[in-house]
């Protein structure tokens, strides 16, 4: 099947430092303020997502300190090393810069006094300060990391978002995928990406987007590329949805074990996450559009707790426990019609 073709990209295995604070400075709009090296960024990398309190490190224990990760030091650490003796604090700070850190990031407008910050830059180790506090600081920066380095993939699909639920329309060519996204459109819903459609994982969330390329772009065969956004507007896109349900279509000839009820919950895994899965026969004058619009709203009522599928088989249940005391004839839906006979 086409959805289980993936095409893998490769996991970034660092970050430069120099790029990492111009991103947080642009990107997050956090002000980062040098005290110390500032020119060595362009010589250092971050490696992982994780942050570091040195708390330990500074108290005197290294043996597991994790100094290849970005070093936080907030209220608490500063607060350690200003009430030591300036001559034990100029030794636990040289301990400390000894290892090979990448960065150290110090929060609530905090600073070292100019000793300590001059073995930093005998070490060449870079010392920036922020007024953020150190949780808000500490999430934002993972929060970035985290998306640098997450998993990714691509699949061949069409992206949409239906009723807040984000849709991957997935099938072989020439099936009408772009089609249906692009009859979606026009009843008000919102594309995210046609053709190819790339998936990063964040916290066991697939959140998917167009390339750089195709987004806000579509191909419909026959008619060729069209501008979405220049077409239908800025509320016609969206730039990220998170994947939510994969429409997977296919000819009715080619189905095999098609779901009657709706009891037996299909699923695909993608980059480790399992996905709800439809699999959809087509046919002619099969109205998709409608049928995606509801698979959207069905989606919505089983996140708040109500299943029709599994409804309608416990309705089924006690009928089979009362049957012992009612006739075999099937009854109407409403018991007294009241003279409505227009």
């Amino acid at each position: 099947m086409p959805i289980k073709n993936q095409e893998a990209i490769p996991i970034r295995e660092h970050i430069e430092v120099a790029h990492l604070i111009e991103r947080l400075k642009e990107r997050l709009q956090i002000d980062l303020k040098p005290l110390a090296a500032p020119g060595s960024v362009k010589d250092k990398r971050v490696t992982e997502a994780d942050l570091h309190r040195p708390g330990l490190a500074l108290a005197g224990y290294v043996e597991l300190f994790t100094h290849q990760r970005i070093q936080i030091i907030g209220n608490t650490e500063s607060n350690f090393l200003n009430n030591l003796d300036k001559e034990k604090r100029l030794e636990t700070f040289t301990t400390l810069v000894s290892f090979e850190i990448p960065v150290i990031f110090l929060t609530n407008n905090n600073t070292l006094e100019k000793e300590l910050l001059k073995k930093a830059e005998e070490r060449k180790i870079p010392i920036f300060t922020t007024e953020l506090e150190t949780t808000k600081f500490m999430y934002l920066l993972r929060d970035f990391l985290e998306d640098y380095f997450a998993l990714q993939t691509m699949l061949h699909g069409t992206m949409v978002d239906v009723y807040g639920i984000g849709i991957l329309i997935s099938g072989k060519s020439g099936l009408g995928k772009s089609e249906v996204a692009l009859d979606l459109i026009k009843r008000g819903h919102r594309l995210v990406s046609d053709d190819v459609v790339m998936l990063t994982k964040k916290r066991n969330v697939l959140i998917s987007s167009a390339t750089e390329m195709n987004k806000h772009f579509m191909e419909i065969r026959g008619l060729g590329i069209i501008d979405i956004m220049s077409m239908f507007g800025i509320r016609a896109i969206r730039y990220q949805k998170r994947l939510e349900v994969v429409l997977e279509l296919s000819l009715w000839e080619d189905t095999e074990n098609i779901n009657r009820t709706g009891l037996d919950h299909d699923t695909v895994e993608i980059l480790g996450t399992n996905i709800p899965m439809i699999h959809l026969p087509i046919t002619p004058g099969k109205n998709i559009t409608v049928i995606a619009e509801v698979i959207a709203m069905n989606y919505l009522l089983k996140h708040y707790g109500y299943d029709a599928a599994e409804a309608f088989q416990e309705k089924i249940k006690r009928h089979i426990a009362q049957k012992k005391n009612h006739s075999d004839m099937p009854r109407r839906a409403i018991e007294y019609f009241e003279g409505d006979f227009e």
